[in-house]
């Protein structure tokens, strides 16, 4: 079995949270959601999920030099960025496009699906 990344994004021009969200809205993405997930744990495939704030509450850490810099901010200003995701374990991509294409009908959204890298079989 393989483990996908099963992500949503968002428009950078807005950044909503559930705490900026109209509350009714918020409750019906989390009850889309909640379905989702459900269908996900009682299949075996869910593996777990998580929503993530906005960019601009990102933390930029660079120790790659002589001294430690942290930046106020993302990495990457682009015109989406990640707001959402789970992660599943399916037999193959096939099943995990099916998986990304019930989350998105669920949640109104577009959703990336890319697998997760395995080390190489040791011989």
């Amino acid at each position: 079995m393989t483990q996908y990344l099963l992500s949503l994004p968002h428009d950078s021009a807005a950044e909503p949270t559930m705490a900026t969200m109209d509350p009714a809205e918020l409750e019906a993405a989390m009850a889309a959601a909640g379905a989702f997930i459900e269908e996900l744990m009682q299949s075996g495939s869910f593996v777990f999920a998580g929503g993530l704030m906005p960019p601009s509450t990102a933390t930029t850490v660079d120790n790659t030099g002589e001294s430690l810099q942290t930046t106020s901010g993302p990495f990457v200003e682009a015109p989406e960025y990640l707001g959402g995701f789970w992660v599943i374990d399916v037999p193959d991509e096939e099943t995990a496009v099916g998986w990304a294409a019930k989350a998105s009908k669920a949640l109104t959204s577009r959703v990336e699906v890319r697998a997760l890298q395995e080390a190489p079989a040791e011989e």
